[in-house]
């Protein structure tokens, strides 16, 4: 198993859909050249962007977290350019992109360190093969501060893995719960 360079990216994202929309390069400034958290391509990787869909956890109903039944009024929903995750709290969202893992790819995904220095903390379960959707993303604020999370910036980078074999059972043959999704998905049982 190895790692995939920017070259197979950027091959498997333009002529087979792996990432759309996909940013061929490092994006470091807006369209009015105001810096960014960088997104895009990168050596190893490509740093995926964090959409305007958050869900942030709030405790105004008393609501206890049950994986097995998720209570949605557990979160406040926001659409914003900019997400406040309050101290030692929790929000959810998703990535502008839309991915498609081939069957011999698994994926990873790990935090960019401007956020990981600032104690926000982004957790995603591995993109197994053949799942496809938009990804949602789990940001942890372990400070005693208020958090900002910028929309349409840089927020995780994803690491692709290439099998030595195809696998026989992909996550789609399993028809998995999270296949095809859109939007910030919570929890199923």
């Amino acid at each position: 198993m190895s790692i995939k360079s920017d070259r197979w990216i950027r091959q498997m994202s333009e002529q087979h859909g792996m990432i759309e929309p996909y940013a061929a390069g490092q994006v470091r400034h807006d369209a009015n050249n105001e810096k960014l958290i960088s997104y895009g391509v990168s050596s190893y990787g490509y740093d995926v962007r964090c959409a305007r869909e958050f869900k942030v956890f709030t405790n105004v109903y008393s609501a206890i977290i049950d994986p097995k039944n998720f209570d949605e009024k557990s979160f406040v929903d926001i659409e914003s350019d900019v997400c406040i995750i309050p101290p030692n709290s929790f929000a959810l969202a998703r990535t502008v992109e839309f991915f498609r893992i081939p069957r011999n790819v698994l994926t990873i995904c790990l935090g960019k360190s401007t956020y990981a220095r600032c104690g926000i903390i982004v957790n995603v379960t591995p993109l197994e093969p053949e799942w496809e959707g938009h990804v949602t993303l789990e940001f942890s604020n372990t400070t005693n501060l208020p958090a900002k999370i910028y929309a349409g910036e840089g927020v995780a980078q994803m690491l692709f893995f290439e099998s030595d074999e195809v696998c026989e059972t992909s996550y789609k043959d399993r028809g998995g719960k999270y296949q095809g999704q859109r939007g910030v998905t919570l929890p199923k049982a």
